[in-house]
């Protein structure tokens, strides 16, 4: 099998993507708004878009809808869109590759190919919204155009560990709204008033919240 020439440096994307992508090359399917994930790659507007961050939004009067944050892959412009609950999109059909995050190197995050051992370098800029959920040889999933990386879909869920919060009291239990806690990796999510620093606590990957001790 020749070797894939994967290493690439900043501003990679820009050159892969400087042409508009052809449908028959993407292949886009038609999904429910709700079932937008961050990660996802969007056909919207004549443009692709990496999806940052969603929030699903339950107003007092009307219907649900997705708040979507989306950013350009090709302008790194962003975008936040309103998306009813019968809103269909476009996700673009991208290769995808199972790898591990192994560390970061300056401004670049380096993944390794499960399959082939050979590295991938993807600007750190381009996966801020994820950074938060990734430690050293975490599983993701790398999706791929034209040869080259342009995103990431993480685990449903990530266990890590609280760094720092304020002190539980004795016999405490789950009430109110929680207080935050600071996580090894820099992210801050809202927890129980009975988590403590130094224990390891699963987290939702599409929404931030705590979900459960580890």
């Amino acid at each position: 099998m020749a070797d894939r020439p994967f290493q690439t440096a900043p501003g990679f994307l820009e050159c892969a993507l400087s042409k508009q992508p052809r449908s028959d090359t993407i292949n886009p399917m038609k999904i429910s708004a709700f079932e937008i994930r961050p990660g996802n790659l969007l056909e919207y507007n004549g443009k692709l878009w990496r999806v940052a961050k969603i929030q699903h939004v339950k107003p007092g009067k009307g219907g649900a809808f997705m708040q979507v944050e989306m950013k350009d892959i090709l302008a790194g412009t962003k975008l936040n869109e309103r998306f009813r609950s019968e809103d269909k999109v476009e996700k673009a059909h991208v290769e995808t590759r199972d790898m591990q995050y192994l560390y970061q190197d300056g401004s670049n995050l380096v993944f390794m190919d499960n399959s082939t051992y050979e590295q991938t370098f993807i600007p750190a800029a381009d996966l801020e919204e994820q950074m938060g959920y990734l430690l050293p040889n975490t599983e993701v999933k790398v999706t791929f155009h034209n040869e080259q990386p342009i995103g990431l879909d993480l685990p449903a869920n990530v266990v890590l560990e609280v760094v720092e919060t304020e002190a539980a009291i004795k016999g405490q239990t789950a009430s109110g709204s929680g207080k935050p806690a600071k996580l090894e990796t820099g992210l801050t999510v809202t927890v129980p008033t009975f988590v403590n620093t130094g224990e390891k606590i699963k987290v939702n990957t599409d929404t931030g919240e705590y979900v459960e001790r580890a």
